[in-house]
């Protein structure tokens, strides 16, 4: 359902405010709220498991300086087991570890996508013209999947790998703070390092994902069945593959300078750290010929056994601080959407119709997509449509006719002046009243890629398959649906393009039907019929509004001349209005209509003229 004149230029991320929170650590850590207590257990988990694993290197250091060399055999054997022992200790626990975690960080996830897709059903209709569905498709599936890594296993990794690097320092320093002090030169330098390779990973991650973000809005739009009819008909099939290939060129690029960013410094760590033992037996026998205290081969080779033990959380420690810096960027993205500003929502005492007569009033409203564009797209409107009554509005294209449509169902909120149902303003109505009062039936019909059956169900899940049927005869399809080899249970396909644009325009009439609301908005609902099938579904029509308010959008005059009252819109503005026969009398801008569409012009054409 596209206006018919916004105008709107492509959504892009609004800048961001003080008062906004940004994509900080602390915000991320706020996600993990809900499940503190499995965190707690994991918390004792990891602290568990550093504290085992850090009492194997003095096992090894009783085994060569007192059990080997004094041949207790005894001593001996019990000490191997607590070695064996610590290693099925520290697996049992990092397997009940990652468990937890994963599904922690699963869960996060999962509220994360919940809550940017809650978000998108609440943003007002002028979002998604203005925002590419590749981009919000983008949005939810790669940049949460991106992610992963951080939300399932980075936190507890940075807990667990803190934990043993802590546990382990305080190890060394109790066999030898001399060694520790000549290990830990050289940290500083290290996490210098990481940090820059961090902020260098994030800069290149935030276009990598825009990169990504379109090619899927370039797959979404090209490889859709619309896409690919255009394309084929147009001849353009290998110059969209060639766009593609240039969007996918690019984004090998940011692939391969996200691998690489930094690789050669956090290499340049790994080898230092891997050259450490040498270092340290270098350094204590030094220390030894000059003269220094002795350092026992158990307390050596222990040390260099906690020492190695330490090169694995360190680096691993340093790689994550370097992946949380790349996930702030998709964390930074996804925030942007939980931001964005709701214009329409619900008032915090709302008002709730259980009966709706359907009284439609426009009082003196004033609508504009852009505040600051100066002339509005509505102008001082004020009609009002009766309990059971119809009105009509017709005018050329732009003339604002599909706009005051959607002021009534809140698809967008007036600027000026008020719209009410029953003499309620529709802002201070719950949603639930509104889509359950008004039905809208619009050129552009939208079918999921389901059953006819499901497709026509979405308006009253507990339909029988009675009332489909008896909806389908209304709107006079059922005869079609039957004739099919799966009936109500054939696949629509995508968009419904299994099915006539008329075909499609009677399933949605149908679907309306189903729903039975009490207001309808028919929005040239028969723009895509053709004049035979126009007039059995106009039949149907025309039944389903008996007794029902009904405000029909038309370019075809022939739709409308039994409305109650004909308002003709012209650049915003209310030009003519009346009776069809008045207004033919009054030989104006309608009865000009009127004649252009005798003549057989197009409709658009007649509407200019």
């Amino acid at each position: 359902m596209r206006p018919d004149d916004t105008g709107q230029p492509e959504w892009n991320p609004p800048p961001r405010t003080p008062d906004q929170p940004p994509a900080d650590v602390p915000r991320i850590l706020r996600l993990f709220r809900p499940y503190r207590g499995r965190l707690a257990v994991v918390g004792l988990l990891v602290g568990a498991s550093s504290l085992v694993s850090v009492a194997s290197p003095f096992l090894l250091r009783e085994i060569l300086d007192t059990a080997i060399p004094e041949g207790r055999t005894g001593l001996l054997s019990l000490l191997a087991l607590g070695m064996i022992g610590t290693a099925v200790l520290t697996s049992v626990f990092g397997v009940l570890q990652t468990l937890i975690s994963t599904t922690v960080g699963q869960r996060v996830m999962h509220d994360l996508r919940t809550a940017v897709y809650a978000q998108l059903q609440r943003m007002p209709l002028a979002f998604f013209t203005r925002t590419r569905t590749g981009e919000v498709q983008s949005r939810i599936a790669n940049d949460i999947g991106g992610m992963q890594a951080t939300v399932t296993s980075t936190a507890t990794s940075l807990v667990s790998n803190l934990t043993a690097v802590v546990a382990t320092v305080v190890a060394m320093l109790a066999l030898e703070w001399r060694l520790t002090v000549v290990s830990l030169l050289l940290l500083p330098v290290f996490v210098w390092i990481s940090r820059r390779v961090g902020r260098e990973r994030k800069k290149i991650t935030t276009r990598r994902q825009k990169q990504m973000a379109a090619m899927a809005a370039t797959v979404t739009e090209s490889l859709s069945v619309s896409g690919i009819l255009l394309g084929r008909t147009m001849g353009r099939a290998d110059s969209l593959t060639g766009a593609f290939a240039r969007e996918s060129e690019r984004l090998v690029d940011l692939e391969v300078r996200s691998s690489m960013a930094g690789r050669w410094r956090m290499a340049t760590i790994g080898i230092v750290m891997a050259a450490m033992p040498a270092l340290l037996y270098w350094a204590a026998g030094i220390a030894l010929q000059g003269g220094g205290p002795a350092i026992s081969i158990g307390t050596l080779v222990a040390f260099v056994s906690l020492q190695q033990g330490l090169f694995r959380p360190a680096v691993s420690l340093l790689s994550t601080g370097v992946q949380m810096q790349t996930s702030l960027a998709l964390f930074q993205r996804i925030f942007e959407y939980l931001d964005l500003p709701v214009d329409i929502s619900e008032p915090e005492r709302p008002v709730r119709l259980e009966a709706v007569a359907g009284e439609v009033r426009f009082e003196k409203v004033d609508f504009a997509y852009d505040p600051d564009a100066g002339r509005p797209t509505l102008d001082g409107i004020d009609v009002t449509v009766p309990p059971g009554g119809s009105l009509a509005v017709v005018g050329a294209t732009g003339s604002g006719k599909s706009t005051l449509s959607y002021l009534v169902p809140r698809l967008y909120d007036v600027t000026g002046g008020r719209v009410t149902l029953d003499g309620v303003d529709v802002r201070d109505l719950d949603f639930d009243t509104l889509a359950r009062a008004v039905g809208v039936v619009s050129q552009e019909v939208y079918l999921f890629h389901a059953s006819v059956a499901d497709n026509l169900r979405f308006a009253k899940p507990d339909a029988t398959d009675a009332e489909i049927e008896a909806a389908a005869r209304a709107a006079q399809i059922h005869d079609h649906i039957a004739a099919l080899p799966d009936g109500y249970d054939t696949l629509v396909g995508e968009r419904g393009y299994r099915f006539s644009g008329g075909e499609k325009q009677r399933l949605a009439i149908a679907r309306t039907i189903l729903r039975d609301p009490p207001v309808l908005i028919l929005d040239e609902a028969t723009s895509a019929l053709d004049t035979r099938t126009e007039q059995a579904v106009q039949g149907a029509v025309e039944a389903l509004s008996a007794g029902r308010t009904t405000i029909t959008i038309a370019h075809r005059l022939s739709t409308v001349r039994d409305a109650d009252e004909i308002v003709v819109l012209e650049a915003g503005r209310i030009a003519e209005r009346g009776t069809h026969a008045e207004l033919l009398d009054a030989g104006g801008r309608y009865a000009a209509l009127v004649r252009r569409d005798a003549e057989g012009r197009p409709p658009a054409e007649a509407a200019v003229g």
